[in-house]
Protein backbone atom coordinates (compact mmCIF):
# COMPACT_ATOMS: atom_id res chain seq x y z
CA UNK A 1 0.00 0.00 0.00
CA UNK A 2 0.73 3.44 -1.03
CA UNK A 3 1.06 5.99 1.46
CA UNK A 4 1.16 9.44 1.01
CA UNK A 5 3.93 11.90 2.07
CA UNK A 6 2.44 15.44 3.26
CA UNK A 7 3.62 18.44 5.47
CA UNK A 8 0.42 20.40 6.31
CA UNK A 9 1.40 23.96 6.66
CA UNK A 10 -0.31 26.91 8.82
CA UNK A 11 -2.99 24.43 10.31
CA UNK A 12 -4.99 25.07 13.26
CA UNK A 13 -5.24 22.03 14.91
CA UNK A 14 -8.83 22.40 16.81
CA UNK A 15 -7.87 26.07 16.59
CA UNK A 16 -5.42 26.45 18.26
CA UNK A 17 -2.21 28.36 17.15
CA UNK A 18 -1.32 27.36 13.43
CA UNK A 19 1.45 24.64 13.33
CA UNK A 20 3.04 22.22 10.71
CA UNK A 21 2.26 18.46 10.51
CA UNK A 22 4.15 15.54 8.65
CA UNK A 23 2.61 12.40 7.91
CA UNK A 24 4.39 9.86 6.31
CA UNK A 25 4.24 5.76 6.62
CA UNK A 26 0.48 6.11 7.29
CA UNK A 27 1.46 8.09 11.25
CA UNK A 28 1.71 11.76 12.26
CA UNK A 29 5.37 11.69 11.83
CA UNK A 30 6.18 15.05 13.85
CA UNK A 31 4.23 18.09 14.35
CA UNK A 32 5.33 21.79 14.90
CA UNK A 33 7.15 24.88 13.23
CA UNK A 34 10.22 22.97 13.06
CA UNK A 35 9.69 20.87 10.10
CA UNK A 36 11.65 20.73 7.12
CA UNK A 37 10.16 19.45 4.06
CA UNK A 38 12.04 15.82 2.61
CA UNK A 39 12.06 14.57 -0.95
CA UNK A 40 8.55 13.24 -1.83
CA UNK A 41 7.10 15.25 0.37
CA UNK A 42 4.06 17.25 -0.78
CA UNK A 43 3.42 20.53 0.96
CA UNK A 44 0.08 21.94 1.65
CA UNK A 45 -0.56 25.44 2.82
CA UNK A 46 -3.70 25.43 5.79
CA UNK A 47 -4.00 28.80 6.07
CA UNK A 48 -7.20 29.61 8.25
CA UNK A 49 -8.34 25.90 8.04
CA UNK A 50 -9.17 23.48 10.82
CA UNK A 51 -7.62 20.26 11.58
CA UNK A 52 -9.08 17.74 13.21
CA UNK A 53 -8.96 14.17 14.23
CA UNK A 54 -10.91 12.34 11.69
CA UNK A 55 -14.76 12.48 12.13
CA UNK A 56 -16.40 9.03 13.86
CA UNK A 57 -20.08 8.61 13.42
CA UNK A 58 -21.57 6.07 16.03
CA UNK A 59 -24.50 5.91 14.22
CA UNK A 60 -24.74 5.08 10.32
CA UNK A 61 -27.25 3.37 7.85
CA UNK A 62 -25.30 1.64 4.88
CA UNK A 63 -28.07 -0.67 4.09
CA UNK A 64 -25.83 -3.31 2.24
CA UNK A 65 -26.63 -6.32 2.74
CA UNK A 66 -30.01 -6.54 1.13
CA UNK A 67 -31.23 -2.59 0.70
CA UNK A 68 -28.34 -1.63 -1.80
CA UNK A 69 -31.15 0.55 -4.07
CA UNK A 70 -30.94 2.95 -1.04
CA UNK A 71 -27.32 2.59 -0.70
CA UNK A 72 -24.06 0.50 -0.08
CA UNK A 73 -21.49 0.04 1.59
CA UNK A 74 -19.20 1.51 -0.77
CA UNK A 75 -21.22 4.66 -1.44
CA UNK A 76 -21.73 5.36 2.31
CA UNK A 77 -18.13 5.15 3.39
CA UNK A 78 -17.63 7.48 0.07
CA UNK A 79 -20.10 9.88 1.61
CA UNK A 80 -18.42 9.65 4.99
CA UNK A 81 -15.31 10.43 3.62
CA UNK A 82 -16.64 13.39 1.77
CA UNK A 83 -18.00 14.44 5.23
CA UNK A 84 -14.48 13.97 6.98
CA UNK A 85 -15.38 10.96 8.54
CA UNK A 86 -12.62 7.90 8.65
CA UNK A 87 -14.91 5.53 10.58
CA UNK A 88 -18.23 4.68 10.73
CA UNK A 89 -20.58 2.51 12.65
CA UNK A 90 -22.99 0.40 10.29
CA UNK A 91 -26.22 -0.41 11.61
CA UNK A 92 -27.73 -3.79 12.19
CA UNK A 93 -30.86 -3.12 10.10
CA UNK A 94 -29.58 -4.80 6.82
CA UNK A 95 -31.67 -7.92 4.96
CA UNK A 96 -30.87 -10.35 6.48
CA UNK A 97 -30.10 -8.33 9.55
CA UNK A 98 -26.37 -8.07 10.87
CA UNK A 99 -27.39 -11.00 13.73
CA UNK A 100 -24.17 -13.63 13.27
CA UNK A 101 -21.29 -13.90 12.97
CA UNK A 102 -21.58 -14.23 9.00
CA UNK A 103 -23.13 -11.20 8.60
CA UNK A 104 -21.07 -9.18 10.62
CA UNK A 105 -17.66 -10.26 8.98
CA UNK A 106 -19.42 -9.78 5.79
CA UNK A 107 -20.09 -5.78 6.51
CA UNK A 108 -16.36 -6.15 7.97
CA UNK A 109 -15.03 -7.42 4.61
CA UNK A 110 -17.31 -4.89 2.30
CA UNK A 111 -16.08 -1.74 4.45
CA UNK A 112 -12.11 -3.36 3.70
CA UNK A 113 -12.95 -4.17 0.22
CA UNK A 114 -14.00 -0.24 -0.44
CA UNK A 115 -11.45 1.36 1.83
CA UNK A 116 -12.55 4.32 2.32
CA UNK A 117 -13.02 4.60 5.77
CA UNK A 118 -13.08 1.91 9.04
CA UNK A 119 -16.75 0.43 8.68
CA UNK A 120 -17.34 -1.36 12.67
CA UNK A 121 -20.60 -3.38 12.16
CA UNK A 122 -22.87 -3.04 14.40
CA UNK A 123 -24.75 -6.09 15.60
CA UNK A 124 -28.56 -7.07 16.29
CA UNK A 125 -29.51 -7.03 20.05
CA UNK A 126 -32.28 -9.36 18.76
CA UNK A 127 -32.40 -11.93 15.98
CA UNK A 128 -33.79 -10.21 13.12
CA UNK A 129 -34.65 -7.35 15.08
CA UNK A 130 -37.93 -8.85 15.77
CA UNK A 131 -37.36 -8.21 19.99
CA UNK A 132 -37.92 -12.00 20.40
CA UNK A 133 -34.79 -13.62 21.06
CA UNK A 134 -31.49 -12.56 21.48
CA UNK A 135 -28.52 -12.90 18.72
CA UNK A 136 -25.03 -14.21 18.96
CA UNK A 137 -23.79 -11.11 20.82
CA UNK A 138 -20.82 -13.28 22.05
CA UNK A 139 -20.01 -14.62 18.91
CA UNK A 140 -20.44 -11.38 16.70
CA UNK A 141 -17.53 -10.22 19.93
CA UNK A 142 -15.44 -12.91 19.48
CA UNK A 143 -15.64 -12.42 15.31
CA UNK A 144 -12.90 -10.95 13.01
CA UNK A 145 -15.35 -8.10 13.60
CA UNK A 146 -14.71 -7.49 17.17
CA UNK A 147 -18.30 -6.37 17.62
CA UNK A 148 -18.65 -4.14 20.58
CA UNK A 149 -21.78 -2.08 19.42
CA UNK A 150 -25.09 -3.81 19.34
CA UNK A 151 -28.14 -2.19 18.61
CA UNK A 152 -32.16 -3.16 17.12
CA UNK A 153 -31.76 1.08 15.83
CA UNK A 154 -35.24 1.29 14.02
CA UNK A 155 -37.12 -0.53 16.65
CA UNK A 156 -36.38 -0.45 20.26
CA UNK A 157 -35.67 -3.30 22.43
CA UNK A 158 -38.73 -2.97 24.18
CA UNK A 159 -38.41 -6.10 26.34
CA UNK A 160 -37.28 -5.55 29.55
CA UNK A 161 -35.89 -8.98 30.21
CA UNK A 162 -34.15 -9.13 27.07
CA UNK A 163 -32.75 -5.72 27.41
CA UNK A 164 -31.72 -7.09 31.08
CA UNK A 165 -30.25 -10.57 29.30
CA UNK A 166 -28.27 -8.13 26.87
CA UNK A 167 -26.93 -6.38 29.09
CA UNK A 168 -25.72 -8.24 31.28
CA UNK A 169 -23.75 -10.73 28.39
CA UNK A 170 -22.16 -7.82 26.76
CA UNK A 171 -20.78 -6.13 30.54
CA UNK A 172 -18.24 -9.17 30.27
CA UNK A 173 -16.46 -7.89 26.93
CA UNK A 174 -17.07 -3.89 27.81
CA UNK A 175 -19.37 -3.91 24.79
CA UNK A 176 -22.49 -1.32 24.63
CA UNK A 177 -26.28 -1.35 23.58
CA UNK A 178 -27.36 1.37 21.59
CA UNK A 179 -30.66 1.81 22.19
CA UNK A 180 -33.33 3.49 19.77
CA UNK A 181 -35.44 4.62 22.48
CA UNK A 182 -39.44 4.41 21.28
CA UNK A 183 -42.38 2.74 23.05
CA UNK A 184 -43.98 1.04 20.42
CA UNK A 185 -47.18 0.80 22.03
CA UNK A 186 -47.63 4.41 22.76
CA UNK A 187 -46.09 5.23 18.94
CA UNK A 188 -48.16 3.32 16.87
CA UNK A 189 -48.91 4.94 13.13
CA UNK A 190 -47.65 7.95 14.42
CA UNK A 191 -46.16 10.05 12.48
CA UNK A 192 -44.65 13.86 14.05
CA UNK A 193 -44.26 15.07 17.50
CA UNK A 194 -47.27 15.15 19.40
CA UNK A 195 -48.57 18.23 20.16
CA UNK A 196 -51.11 21.30 18.57
CA UNK A 197 -49.35 20.82 15.39
CA UNK A 198 -49.88 17.33 14.99
CA UNK A 199 -53.52 18.50 15.41
CA UNK A 200 -53.98 20.81 13.24
CA UNK A 201 -52.14 19.28 10.71
CA UNK A 202 -54.12 15.81 11.45
CA UNK A 203 -51.15 13.55 12.01
CA UNK A 204 -50.93 10.74 14.48
CA UNK A 205 -48.79 12.36 17.51
CA UNK A 206 -45.82 10.76 18.97
CA UNK A 207 -45.21 12.02 22.05
CA UNK A 208 -42.19 12.69 24.06
CA UNK A 209 -42.72 10.35 27.16
CA UNK A 210 -42.47 7.55 24.17
CA UNK A 211 -38.85 8.27 23.97
CA UNK A 212 -37.99 9.20 28.06
CA UNK A 213 -40.19 6.46 29.57
CA UNK A 214 -37.60 3.90 27.53
CA UNK A 215 -34.32 5.81 28.61
CA UNK A 216 -35.01 6.41 32.12
CA UNK A 217 -35.62 2.31 32.42
CA UNK A 218 -32.30 2.11 30.50
CA UNK A 219 -30.83 4.37 33.23
CA UNK A 220 -32.03 2.13 35.79
CA UNK A 221 -30.59 -0.82 34.32
CA UNK A 222 -27.41 0.92 33.20
CA UNK A 223 -26.69 1.03 37.27
CA UNK A 224 -28.48 -2.17 38.86
CA UNK A 225 -26.51 -4.27 36.08
CA UNK A 226 -23.09 -2.24 35.59
CA UNK A 227 -23.10 -2.10 32.46
CA UNK A 228 -23.10 0.39 29.29
CA UNK A 229 -26.12 2.23 27.56
CA UNK A 230 -25.94 4.35 24.51
CA UNK A 231 -28.94 6.58 23.83
CA UNK A 232 -29.19 7.01 20.32
CA UNK A 233 -30.87 10.14 18.36
CA UNK A 234 -31.83 11.93 21.44
CA UNK A 235 -34.30 14.68 21.24
CA UNK A 236 -36.61 15.69 23.76
CA UNK A 237 -35.85 17.92 26.59
CA UNK A 238 -37.03 15.51 28.93
CA UNK A 239 -34.39 13.08 27.34
CA UNK A 240 -31.96 15.70 27.99
CA UNK A 241 -33.05 16.23 31.87
CA UNK A 242 -32.87 12.19 32.14
CA UNK A 243 -29.73 11.23 30.80
CA UNK A 244 -28.48 14.67 33.11
CA UNK A 245 -29.64 13.22 35.70
CA UNK A 246 -28.11 10.19 35.33
CA UNK A 247 -24.42 11.30 34.82
CA UNK A 248 -25.18 13.23 37.96
CA UNK A 249 -25.43 10.09 39.86
CA UNK A 250 -22.58 8.21 38.04
CA UNK A 251 -24.40 6.24 35.95
CA UNK A 252 -22.65 4.62 32.64
CA UNK A 253 -24.86 6.23 30.17
CA UNK A 254 -23.66 8.13 27.40
CA UNK A 255 -25.77 9.87 24.61
CA UNK A 256 -25.78 11.29 21.44
CA UNK A 257 -27.58 13.71 19.30
CA UNK A 258 -28.33 13.69 15.89
CA UNK A 259 -27.85 17.15 13.52
CA UNK A 260 -31.01 17.26 12.36
CA UNK A 261 -32.19 17.69 16.01
CA UNK A 262 -29.96 20.08 16.67
CA UNK A 263 -31.07 22.51 13.82
CA UNK A 264 -35.09 21.71 12.36
CA UNK A 265 -37.97 21.97 14.33
CA UNK A 266 -41.77 20.10 13.74
CA UNK A 267 -42.54 23.13 12.07
CA UNK A 268 -41.09 21.42 8.75
CA UNK A 269 -43.81 19.32 8.80
CA UNK A 270 -46.51 21.92 7.36
CA UNK A 271 -45.30 21.29 3.97
CA UNK A 272 -45.56 17.86 4.28
CA UNK A 273 -42.78 17.04 2.48
CA UNK A 274 -41.32 13.72 3.85
CA UNK A 275 -37.75 14.48 3.53
CA UNK A 276 -38.24 15.92 6.95
CA UNK A 277 -40.03 13.09 8.32
CA UNK A 278 -37.68 11.07 10.59
CA UNK A 279 -37.47 9.10 13.68
CA UNK A 280 -37.71 10.11 16.25
CA UNK A 281 -39.65 13.33 15.00
CA UNK A 282 -38.83 16.56 14.89
CA UNK A 283 -39.14 18.61 18.28
CA UNK A 284 -40.31 21.93 19.70
CA UNK A 285 -37.95 24.63 19.15
CA UNK A 286 -37.80 24.39 23.34
CA UNK A 287 -36.57 20.78 22.79
CA UNK A 288 -33.86 22.15 19.94
CA UNK A 289 -32.76 24.41 22.62
CA UNK A 290 -32.71 22.15 25.48
CA UNK A 291 -30.60 19.31 22.84
CA UNK A 292 -28.24 22.54 21.94
CA UNK A 293 -27.66 22.87 25.80
CA UNK A 294 -26.87 19.23 26.50
CA UNK A 295 -24.39 19.63 24.01
CA UNK A 296 -22.45 22.21 24.67
CA UNK A 297 -22.30 20.88 28.82
CA UNK A 298 -21.53 17.52 27.83
CA UNK A 299 -24.76 15.75 28.94
CA UNK A 300 -24.82 14.61 25.27
CA UNK A 301 -21.65 13.32 24.53
CA UNK A 302 -21.40 12.52 20.61
CA UNK A 303 -23.02 13.38 17.61
CA UNK A 304 -24.03 10.19 15.61
CA UNK A 305 -25.42 11.40 11.86
CA UNK A 306 -28.08 8.68 11.93
CA UNK A 307 -27.73 8.48 8.06
CA UNK A 308 -30.51 7.25 6.58
CA UNK A 309 -30.41 7.34 2.79
CA UNK A 310 -33.94 5.71 1.05
CA UNK A 311 -34.68 5.58 -2.42
CA UNK A 312 -36.43 8.32 -4.32
CA UNK A 313 -39.85 6.03 -4.57
CA UNK A 314 -39.50 6.01 -0.33
CA UNK A 315 -39.54 9.85 -0.40
CA UNK A 316 -41.23 11.32 -3.68
CA UNK A 317 -44.68 10.27 -2.18
CA UNK A 318 -47.31 11.79 0.35
CA UNK A 319 -46.24 12.48 4.33
CA UNK A 320 -48.05 9.51 5.73
CA UNK A 321 -46.95 7.40 3.04
CA UNK A 322 -43.40 8.43 3.34
CA UNK A 323 -40.29 6.44 4.63
CA UNK A 324 -39.00 7.36 8.02
CA UNK A 325 -35.14 8.69 7.98
CA UNK A 326 -32.82 11.34 6.52
CA UNK A 327 -29.03 10.91 4.76
CA UNK A 328 -26.76 12.80 7.35
CA UNK A 329 -22.97 12.51 6.66
CA UNK A 330 -21.83 15.19 4.00
CA UNK A 331 -23.88 17.83 6.00
CA UNK A 332 -23.08 17.13 9.82
CA UNK A 333 -20.41 18.98 10.18
CA UNK A 334 -21.64 22.11 8.70
CA UNK A 335 -24.55 22.13 11.04
CA UNK A 336 -22.21 21.48 13.52
CA UNK A 337 -20.87 24.70 12.85
CA UNK A 338 -23.43 26.87 12.06
CA UNK A 339 -25.38 25.50 15.41
CA UNK A 340 -22.73 24.87 17.89
CA UNK A 341 -19.17 27.22 16.66
CA UNK A 342 -20.97 30.06 15.03
CA UNK A 343 -22.81 30.45 18.26
CA UNK A 344 -20.05 30.58 20.52
CA UNK A 345 -21.16 27.24 21.97
CA UNK A 346 -18.84 25.46 21.03
CA UNK A 347 -14.75 25.88 19.91
CA UNK A 348 -12.70 23.43 18.01
CA UNK A 349 -11.72 21.05 20.99
CA UNK A 350 -15.40 20.54 21.44
CA UNK A 351 -16.13 19.57 17.90
CA UNK A 352 -13.51 16.95 18.07
CA UNK A 353 -14.40 15.48 21.37
CA UNK A 354 -18.04 15.21 20.10
CA UNK A 355 -17.68 14.13 16.59
CA UNK A 356 -14.04 12.30 16.70
CA UNK A 357 -12.93 11.30 19.88
CA UNK A 358 -16.17 10.31 22.28
CA UNK A 359 -17.58 8.59 19.40
CA UNK A 360 -14.60 6.63 19.42
CA UNK A 361 -14.49 5.55 23.15
CA UNK A 362 -17.95 4.47 23.09
CA UNK A 363 -17.59 1.77 20.53
CA UNK A 364 -14.24 1.12 21.40
CA UNK A 365 -12.14 1.64 17.87
CA UNK A 366 -8.85 2.24 19.60
CA UNK A 367 -6.98 3.33 16.60
CA UNK A 368 -9.91 6.65 15.79
CA UNK A 369 -10.26 9.47 17.50
CA UNK A 370 -6.78 10.05 18.33
CA UNK A 371 -5.40 13.55 18.59
CA UNK A 372 -3.21 14.49 16.08
CA UNK A 373 -0.15 14.04 17.73
CA UNK A 374 3.19 12.45 16.93
CA UNK A 375 3.27 8.37 16.25
CA UNK A 376 -0.57 8.61 16.16
CA UNK A 377 -2.45 7.55 13.21
CA UNK A 378 -3.08 9.69 9.96
CA UNK A 379 -6.79 9.97 10.46
CA UNK A 380 -7.32 13.43 9.60
CA UNK A 381 -9.89 16.16 8.73
CA UNK A 382 -8.92 19.93 7.34
CA UNK A 383 -11.65 22.07 7.24
CA UNK A 384 -12.05 25.58 5.57
CA UNK A 385 -14.62 27.11 8.14
CA UNK A 386 -14.82 30.07 6.21
CA UNK A 387 -16.46 28.66 3.23
CA UNK A 388 -20.22 28.98 2.16
CA UNK A 389 -21.93 26.03 0.23
CA UNK A 390 -25.55 25.50 -0.46
CA UNK A 391 -26.32 22.00 -0.08
CA UNK A 392 -27.39 20.16 -3.04
CA UNK A 393 -28.02 16.62 -2.68
CA UNK A 394 -26.79 15.79 -6.95
CA UNK A 395 -23.99 17.04 -5.59
CA UNK A 396 -23.63 14.25 -2.79
CA UNK A 397 -21.93 11.11 -3.10
CA UNK A 398 -24.66 9.16 -0.66
CA UNK A 399 -26.62 6.84 -3.78
CA UNK A 400 -29.87 8.59 -2.04
CA UNK A 401 -30.71 12.22 -2.41
CA UNK A 402 -33.46 12.86 0.96
CA UNK A 403 -31.26 15.34 2.67
CA UNK A 404 -33.39 17.77 4.38
CA UNK A 405 -31.10 20.56 3.72
CA UNK A 406 -31.48 21.09 0.16
CA UNK A 407 -30.74 24.34 -0.77
CA UNK A 408 -29.97 25.87 2.50
CA UNK A 409 -26.27 27.58 3.00
CA UNK A 410 -24.10 26.04 5.13
CA UNK A 411 -20.74 26.99 6.40
CA UNK A 412 -17.65 24.60 6.09
CA UNK A 413 -16.07 23.18 3.76
CA UNK A 414 -14.14 19.50 4.32
CA UNK A 415 -10.98 20.56 2.13
CA UNK A 416 -8.75 16.92 2.88
CA UNK A 417 -9.94 13.92 4.75
CA UNK A 418 -7.01 11.46 5.36
CA UNK A 419 -7.50 8.06 6.00
CA UNK A 420 -4.54 6.01 7.88
CA UNK A 421 -2.13 8.09 5.80
CA UNK A 422 -3.76 8.12 2.42
CA UNK A 423 -6.03 10.91 1.27
CA UNK A 424 -9.86 10.37 0.37
CA UNK A 425 -10.43 13.91 -0.24
CA UNK A 426 -7.83 15.97 -1.69
CA UNK A 427 -8.42 19.71 -2.55
CA UNK A 428 -12.09 19.81 -1.68
CA UNK A 429 -12.87 16.51 -3.95
CA UNK A 430 -13.75 12.82 -3.31
CA UNK A 431 -10.12 11.28 -4.70
CA UNK A 432 -11.02 8.97 -7.69
CA UNK A 433 -9.25 6.75 -9.90
CA UNK A 434 -7.10 5.22 -6.91
CA UNK A 435 -6.77 1.48 -5.49
CA UNK A 436 -8.09 1.50 -2.15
Amino acid sequence: MAFDSVIFTALSIEGEQPTSLAVREGIIADRGNHIVAQPGDTVIDCHGWIGLPGLVDPHTHLREPGIEEAETVETGSRAAAAGGYTCVHAMANTRPVSDSVDIVEHVLDLGKQSGWVDVRPVGAVTKGLEGKELSDLVGMADSRARVRMFSDDGVCVSDSLLMRQALEIIKDFDGVIAQHAQDPRLTEQAQMNEGALAEELGLKGWPPAAEESIIARDVLFAKHFHSRVHICHLSTKGAVEIVRVAKQHGINVTAEATPHHLYLTQEKARARDPRFKVNPPLRTQADVEAVRDGLEDGTIDCIGTDHAPHPDTAKSCGWEQGAFGMTGLETALPIIIDTMVKTGRMDWHDVARVMSSTPARIGLVEDQGRPLEKGNPANICVIDPHAQRVVRASQHYSRSRNTPFEEMVLPGHVMYTMFHGRFSVREGQLVEGMSR
